[in-house]
This record gives C-alpha cells, sequence and structure tokens, in this order.
C-alpha cells in the first residue's frame, strides 16, 4: 500500500510541472507547423495531450539501468574512467519526504477526483445516449436528401443517420458504430442548398474521421491529469485543430471564401439562440476559435513541401523527443516507504530511512571506488546501487549489493565499507540510519 502512494504522490508530482512544459512545447511546435496545415498542428496537441499523461508515470520508473547499454558506451578509451557516488539513490531524482498521513489523504484526494471525472464523463455519455432517444426524425426535401446521400458517398461514410433536436443548437454529431448527426428543426430550410452541403461535409468529415471516438480516447487518456488547468486547455487547441482540419475537408478543392461565408451565415442564425454545450458530441461550433478559423479559410494558403517541409518536421520531432527525454530525467519521487520508516523506527527499534543530503553532510572520511581495470578494458560501466546501515559510531554495517554489474560490485564494496561519518543525531542522540548509496562508473574518451 505505500508503494501504490509513493508512486501516486511522485506521479501527482511530477505532472503538476511536466504539464505545464510540455504544453509549452506544443505551443511552440504547433506555432512552427501552422505553415503545413491544420493537420499537423492537430497532430502536435494529440501528442502533447497523451505526453501529458504518460510522461509523468515513466518519470516514476528508475531509468538508470540505460546506462550500462552499449550504445553509451561508444568511443569509451580502456584508460579513462570517471566514479562518482551519491548517497541515496533517490537523491538523484529529487526526493521529497512527506509525512504518511497526509501522503495517504492526498493520494485518496486524487483518486476521489480521477473518479469524479470519470462519472462525469460517464453522465455526459448517458445524456447522448437521451439525446438518440429523443431525437426527431427528420423529412429531408427530395433536394436535401441527395445532398445528404452525395456528401455521404463522398466522405465514404456509411450507417450514418441525420435528425432533428429541440435541446441542439448548432449542428453536432456523435456515436461510434450507428453515427448520428443532429441539427435544429428548421435549420436547414433556412440556408441555400450550397451551404447546406456545405454544413453536411463538414459534420461527414468529422464521421469519416471517426472524431467522436477519438475524443473520447483522449478524454480517457488525459483522466490522470484531469486536475490540471493546462491538460483542459490543451483539449481545448486539440478540438480547435480538429474543427480546422474538417474545415478543410469540407471545403475542399472549392471556393474557401464560400465555405467561409457558410460559416458566418450560420453563426448569424445562432446569434439569436444561445448555443448550448454538448459535451463529448462534436459540434460545427463547439470551439472558441471561430474567428481564427475563418481567417485559416480566407487567407492565402502557403504550401510548404520538399527539403523545407522534412527539416521542419525533423526539428519538430526531435524538439519533442528531447523535452520528453528532459523531462524523464528531471522527475522528482515522493518516497512514501521513507517517511512511513521514520515515524515507527524509534518504537520499533529500527534503523531510521535518511534522506541524501543529511548522510553527505555527515560523511567525515571515505575513498571514492577505484574503477576496475578489467571493467573499462571491456567498456563494462554502469550504476551499483548499495543498501548500507550506518551504525551509531557513524560505521558502515550490513553492506549489500542492490544492484549493478557484477564486474563493478566488489570494487564498490570495497570502499564503502571504510566510509566515516558523524553520528546521526535524532532528538539529540545517535541513531542508527538505513540509506541508499549509489556508484556510478563512466568511461570517457
Amino acid at each position: 500500500m505505500r508503494a501504490l502512494e509513493s508512486w501516486l504522490l511522485s506521479y501527482l508530482l511530477n505532472s503538476i510541472w511536466q504539464v505545464p512544459l510540455l504544453f509549452a512545447a506544443g505551443w511552440l511546435a504547433a506555432k512552427l507547423l501552422r505553415p503545413l496545415g491544420a493537420l499537423a498542428e492537430y497532430r502536435v496537441w494529440v501528442a502533447v495531450l497523451i505526453a501529458q499523461s504518460l510522461l509523468p508515470a515513466l518519470s516514476v520508473f528508475s531509468w538508470e539501468w540505460l546506462a550500462s547499454l552499449p550504445f553509451w558506451r561508444g568511443g569509451a578509451g580502456a584508460d579513462a574512467g570517471n566514479v562518482t557516488v551519491t548517497v541515496n539513490a533517490s537523491s538523484a531524482a529529487g526526493g521529497v519526504y512527506v509525512a504518511a498521513w497526509l501522503l495517504a489523504a492526498l493520494a485518496l484526494a486524487y483518486c476521489l477526483g480521477c473518479i469524479f471525472s470519470l462519472a462525469r464523463l460517464t453522465r455526459n455519455l448517458r445524456a447522448l445516449r437521451r439525446l438518440r432517444a429523443e431525437a426527431i426524425p427528420l423529412e429531408l426535401s427530395e433536394e436535401q436528401k441527395a445532398l445528404w446521400e452525395s456528401v455521404c458517398r463522398r466522405f465514404n461514410v456509411r450507417n450514418a443517420e441525420i435528425a432533428a433536436s429541440n435541446s441542439v443548437s448548432s449542428p453536432l454529431t456523435f456515436g461510434v458504430a450507428r453515427k448520428l448527426l443532429l441539427v435544429p428543426p428548421g435549420m436547414l430550410n433556412a440556408l441555400a442548398p450550397e451551404e447546406v452541403a456545405q454544413v453536411l461535409a463538414h459534420e461527414c468529415a468529422h464521421m469519416q474521421r471517426e472524431d467522436f471516438a477519438r475524443n473520447l480516447a483522449y478524454e480517457f487518456v488525459a483522466l490522470p491529469v484531469c486536475f490540471h488547468p493546462l491538460s483542459h486547455l490543451t483539449k481545448q487547441f486539440l478540438s480547435g485543430s480538429r474543427e480546422m482540419v474538417c474545415d478543410e475537408l469540407a471545403a475542399g478543392a472549392q471556393d474557401r471564401t464560400q465555405y467561409a461565408r457558410t460559416l458566418l451565415h450560420l453563426a448569424a442564425l445562432l446569434v439569436e439562440t444561445p448555443l448550448v454545450p454538448t459535451p463529448q458530441a462534436i459540434g460545427i461550433f463547439d470551439t472558441h476559435i471561430f474567428e481564427r478559423r475563418v481567417m485559416n479559410l480566407t487567407r492565402r494558403s502557403m504550401i510548404v513541401r520538399g527539403m523545407r517541409r522534412t527539416f521542419t518536421l525533423a526539428a519538430c520531432a526531435v524538439f519533442g523527443a528531447m523535452t520528453a527525454v528532459t523531462l524523464v530525467a528531471l522527475h522528482t519521487n515522493v518516497d512514501a516507504v521513507a517517511a512511513a520508516s521514520q515515524e515507527s523506527a524509534s518504537s520499533h527499534g529500527k534503523p531510521l530511512h535518511v534522506a541524501s543530503g543529511d548522510m553527505v553532510s555527515n560523511r567525515i572520511s571515505g575513498l571514492v571506488p577505484k574503477y576496475p581495470k578489467e571493467a573499462k578494458e571491456h567498456h563494462i560501466q554502469g550504476i551499483v546501487i548499495l543498501d548500507a546501515v550506518i551504525n551509531k559510531k557513524g560505521e558502515v554495517e550490513n553492506l549489500k549489493v542492490k544492484s549493478g554489474p557484477k564486474e563493478l560490485q566488489q570494487s564498490s564494496l570495497d570502499a564503502v565499507k571504510d566510509w566515516k561519518y558523524r553520528p546521526y543525531l535524532l532528538n539529540g542522540n545517535p541513531t542508527e540510519v538505513e540509506t541508499t548509496i549509489k556508484v556510478t562508473y563512466t568511461l570517457k574518451k
């Protein structure tokens, strides 16, 4: 249970600062890729949303084993070697120690928040089921029916239905297997035939792209970071770029300016009618970037091809990868086990688990482990993690290898066993402590 609390709180703590940095990186990448079209911008925000949920989880795991992989050893000379020592391995990742009761309370609050968001999502889906059940069959004129069938063929949309509803104020689409387009009663009759075709094309573009199913998947992906305001802002940017993608698909090779006029006319019809949001459904006006959508349709498009397009995509990919790796490397861990052990150690006679800063300052003497000659000759490097108990006199006892390359373990044990520390004081009394010592072996040119 302590391990679960530690994992949840580590995830929460990392997500608090990683989500804003990922949002900033996504905003910059979307800005750079804007000349490539709305689809490139949309994909950036999808990647950002997934990364915001995934990277804090990856940060919780230990990635120290990467240092021992062969491709990190490239070019290392046999005569060069570096050994660094860190007391308490978690300190490299920024260990945070919190009282056990507070850990449990925070973990419970976080879980309840996620459950609440899941319940709200379920409630929205039930509301859509009621909308489908209450939908009014729509009698299309022959011309409108021909337009509907033509647009469905154009976007290869099958098993789609169109109906009216008094509960919607603008066209919207939902459904996975049985797709449904709902429109306000009388709206199609208020539009010219070419405008009807363009409105239907926009919604069929959503159906072709399976945007309702995708949007639902993104909601589930974002549940772990549902508490973060910038996660919600990321979803808004994603929705806006998605609408621009469907605008471009609906306009097609036709006059984009005419499509923009249709959007303006449709917006004018809705001025006197308050726009009623329908969560989870995909609507033509369910975003707050209407002005940008019109400008995107009316501006002169700049087609980017060849090396410039390749270079832009490659630069953004490298930038995104570097951002992700950096955020994982700078992660923070919440050590619930350490907090619990400190509270109960005095009553049970067990060693205290002490933070790295305290033990580093208490170290009096001790040699740095030597890099084994055979290990250097065979280009072996990596991290040896030792568990140690330091007694009341400051002497190292019960030194054990927790992990690390076998060729480097004995060197670490031989050096660390003779280290001396000032006695660690608890309430003024010398106390036996438990800590972790990390010895890093790296080869350099």
